[in-house]
């Protein structure tokens, strides 16, 4: 397909931050198709949510926010949080007449003709005057490389690829990572796994009493400072710490998060210190999180020396015309749906002459 299809607005992206953006879109008056365009490569509904591990249900996910202008109720927390929050996604997109095309790849945005941007896609190309980036992380998780990792006889995989703790039956697993997923798979493999070691970079900070907003807002202040000046941005999940709530408290108690710092080196056989200590393995699950998929921008030369794109409020600051929504910051459910209303503030400006200047409204965690 040659054609190139004039549009005011591209939303590449249809997880929490893509469709809160297209949303507000349609509520200013933008029509879909004729105004804009959500393109997504997902099979089908749901953002990243539809790729997550049948063992998380609806009940353990923490701080779904609703998207704007229609709530999740009802939801059965016992079901998989995959089918809830698929279903939901897929009936706001209907409830909106938000008309997501997928499976579309985004191959590359570059520079087009007379202002325009130019998107090239597995579906054709778009030439929008301004353009919402809603990519999120999930296609890009992070596999730290250690020694010796090639010769690893067991096997190796990534908590994107996370299968549920069954699949780990009688095994002996090395989860490495601090973070959130890191903690709810090793609490969820040691019932069934033969032994369990946890490896972390750093020592885990674990956080007690309630997150309040104060705490969220110092929270994305250190994760925007970090855009502002334009290195690759940390999750929010990052700088707040682990929640000592009561499975974390038991797992504590168990000792199945005694926690070991990080490994040398990988052998055939499992991981080694250079202090002498082994741990024999059959698994290693990498929970080492994901960075920002962001490939498919750089024609446009966005990012800083530093290696991240410098925003401020949503707009790159490179080039005014591209809002990241779900970067940085605003890489939360709630931080996604104040970020979408920002970006099309911002942009209904730049659309109308302005000077496409960021809405000063903060993010939230």
């Amino acid at each position: 397909m040659n054609e190139t299809r004039e549009v005011e607005v591209v939303v590449i992206g249809a997880g929490q931050a893509g469709l809160a953006g297209a949303y507000h879109l349609r509520r200013t008056g933008f029509e879909p198709e004729r105004d804009f365009v959500v393109l997504d490569h997902a099979p089908g509904p749901g953002g990243a949510w539809q790729f997550r591990w049948p063992s998380l249900t609806y009940g353990k996910v923490h701080g779904m926010h609703a998207l704007p202008g229609m709530e999740l109720t009802g939801a059965d927390p016992a079901r998989a949080s995959s089918e809830v929050i698929a279903e939901y996604f897929d009936a706001y997109e209907r409830a909106f007449g938000l008309r997501v095309r997928r499976p579309v790849d985004v191959r590359a945005v570059r520079e087009g003709s007379g202002g325009r941007l130019l998107v090239e896609t597995s579906a054709g190309r778009w030439a929008p005057r301004a353009l919402i980036n809603a990519t999120g992380t999930w296609d890009r998780p992070f596999w730290p490389r250690r020694p010796g990792q090639e010769t690893f006889r067991g096997r190796q995989l990534h908590t994107a690829r996370y299968p549920g703790p069954e699949a780990f039956a009688g095994r002996r697993v090395v989860v490495v990572g601090g973070g959130a997923s890191g903690t709810q798979h090793l609490l969820e493999i040691a019932p069934h796994a033969a032994a369990t070691t946890w490896v972390t970079r750093r020592p885990p900070v674990f956080r007690e009493g309630p997150f309040d907003e104060e705490a969220g807002r110092a929270a994305v202040a250190l994760v925007e400072e970090r855009v502002r000046r334009g290195l690759p941005p940390r999750s929010v999940v990052s700088v707040t710490g682990l929640p000592l709530n009561d499975a974390i408290r038991q797992g504590l108690a168990d000792g199945v998060l005694d926690r070991l710092p990080m490994f040398d080196r990988i052998t055939p056989e499992g991981v080694e210190w250079n202090d002498g200590r082994r741990v024999e393995a059959d698994v290693i699950l990498w929970a080492t999180g994901f960075r920002a998929a962001i490939d498919h921008l750089a024609p446009m030369r966005l990012r800083e020396h530093g290696g991240g794109i410098r925003i401020d409020g949503t707009r790159a600051v490179a080039d005014p015309r591209i809002h990241l929504v779900g970067y940085g910051p605003s890489a939360s459910t709630i931080g996604a749906n104040r970020a979408g209303r920002a970006a099309v503030r911002d942009i209904g400006r730049l659309l109308a002459g302005g000077t496409g200047e960021p809405d000063r409204e903060p993010v939230a965690a």
